[in-house]
């Protein structure tokens, strides 16, 4: 996982809202694009950043493509920032 990778890809206030929305069920760029005004390419645009950032992923059911809500990514996340918030985290350097 790349800390840098899922900032950026939850910057976007359109990419926090499709999570919220995966958040409760995993759901078809479709189903996905019918929850917003956007166009269909760019919420493809912003599902490849999500994807990109492995906070999404997607299963082939039969022809539609179902999109989850990746959870061991957040729960990284969420032990990064706690690691962080002490002062330590995999990406600080030791002092010797």
């Amino acid at each position: 996982m790349s800390l840098d990778r899922v900032f950026r890809a939850i910057a976007d206030p359109t990419r926090r809202e499709i999570l919220r929305h995966l958040r409760r069920q995993s759901l078809t760029a479709g189903d996905i694009a019918d929850r917003f005004t956007l166009s269909k390419p760019s919420i493809s645009h912003h599902l490849a950043q999500l994807r990109e950032a492995d906070l999404v992923f997607t299963e082939r059911v039969g022809t539609s493509i179902r999109y989850h809500l990746n959870l061991s990514v957040f729960e990284e996340l969420l032990t990064d920032l706690v690691e962080l918030w002490k002062g330590g985290g995999r990406d600080t350097p030791v002092e010797d």
